[in-house]
């Protein structure tokens, strides 16, 4: 976990254990965490939550049924919440473990996930439950990363530390239309004193909808103040109106610290972003993954962590995505004539990069002076949604409110 050793001071003095091993590499390449045979600061103290000791007290565990098994589980019935941890001093969440026994993409998307950091009135984290967990859409498959796993598609693990002063409060809402059996755990470190110099842990989550041909999809709108980007994991669904065209050639900008028209950080595209090219299959690595690949569905969910590479920011962050993608002159034409919203941008050819937009006379994709055989990049829409994952020197943001169930579940 050594990407906080140059962040936040608590990893040598209180960590027992390595989560990861690629959570040993800093982003300038070196190992940098403590030893595992290193003990922690005097006053900390390992706590695990869950329904067999929900306040996480010394000697407080498993007291049901004679030790037997007594409460592993709750049903959560149809709006109803239960609060997973209220827990008063300081400390850090090192890991959150969950499962439910309704995993449909509905249901994941219907159940949210808030996080409340020191007191605060509004939530640091207000995600779908499926989504928060490192996989858009609402979707469950086999994988790994560096921050989030599913060793067999059906639970939840997060391993991004959550440090916190004085409190820490987490609530599961079941706002889907049935009942949830509920089992979780959550480890943490209780600290005689607060970790000065750490952030807080924030999750956002949008949607497109209603987005319009050629605006950028915030996967982070703009957020003040001091703190690091971490990453993201995105979903899209495809429209059926682009048939086989490919999706993924929006650019991921990053604008830092006042930017305004144009970014200090910009990818090349989206599977380059998340480390792969020439399109896109299938595979979950510590930092880079795209763990569904459904081209006949045209579903796809991809991350990317910056972990080894940080984001760091001072006063402000906005991160987006282009909704882009490329294709055909005559693919893009029968496109446009079935309905679908696209506007050509660039032209590849064996020469040079025609930039569309800065020609003042560039010939109509109708017009029979395009060039036919060439990869044209184009504007599209199609229905996406994001996961955004950072640290901020306060326990609250002014982003807006999670959306309704409704809309979270519109275009799964």
């Amino acid at each position: 976990m050594s990407m906080y050793c140059n962040d936040f001071t608590y990893v040598g003095k209180v960590i027992f254990k390595v989560v990861l091993l690629g959570w040993l590499l800093s982003y300038s390449g070196t190992v940098q965490a403590q030893q595992l045979y290193e003990l922690p600061a005097a006053g900390t103290e390992s706590r695990w939550i869950s329904f067999e000791n929900i306040r996480g007290e010394k000697g407080g565990a498993a007291t049901e049924n004679k030790g037997a098994k007594g409460h592993s589980s709750e049903w959560i019935l149809p709006g109803a919440s239960k609060v997973l941890m209220d827990y008063s001093g300081a400390g850090i969440i090192h890991r959150i473990w969950m499962t439910v026994i309704d995993r449909s993409p509905a249901a994941l998307r219907s159940i949210r996930i808030e996080m409340y950091w020191d007191n605060a009135e509004k939530p640091a984290v207000s995600a779908p439950l499926g989504d928060f967990f490192g996989i858009s859409l609402g979707l469950k498959t086999a994988f790994q990363s560096a921050a989030f796993s599913d060793p067999e598609g059906r639970s939840f693990n997060c391993y991004i530390p959550m440090p916190f002063k004085k409190h820490a409060k987490i609530v599961f809402i079941n706002e889907s239309n049935v009942k949830q059996l509920l089992f979780y755990d959550i480890n943490f470190s209780a600290l005689k004193r607060p970790v000065l110099q750490a952030g807080y842990f924030h999750a956002y989550w949008s949607t497109n909808n209603g987005s319009k041909l050629g605006d950028d999809f915030a996967i982070l709108p703009q957020v003040h103040g001091k703190g690091r980007f971490l990453g993201t994991n995105v979903g899209i669904v495809t429209d059926k109106v682009y048939g086989s065209t490919w999706f993924g050639e929006g650019e991921v900008k990053i604008y830092l610290d006042g930017d305004q028209q144009y970014p200090t950080l910009a990818g090349t595209g989206t599977e380059d972003y998340i480390g792969s090219a020439w399109n896109l299959g299938p595979f979950a690595n510590l930092y880079q993954g795209a763990p569904i690949v459904d081209k006949v569905k045209g579903r796809f969910s991809f991350y990317r962590y910056h972990i080894p590479d940080p984001v760091f920011f001072n006063s402000s962050c906005k991160v987006t995505i282009q909704q882009m993608g490329g294709g055909g002159r005559d693919s893009i034409r029968a496109i446009i004539k079935a309905g679908g919203r696209a506007r050509p941008v660039t032209v590849m050819t064996s020469e040079r990069l025609i930039k569309i937009l800065d020609e003042q006379h560039y010939p109509d994709v109708f017009d029979e002076q395009f060039p036919k055989d060439e990869w044209t990049n184009f504007y599209r829409v199609d229905h996406y949604s994001a996961t955004a994952y950072f640290y901020l020197d306060r326990p609250e943001c002014k982003l807006p409110p999670l959306p309704p169930v409704a809309e979270r579940i519109q275009g799964l």
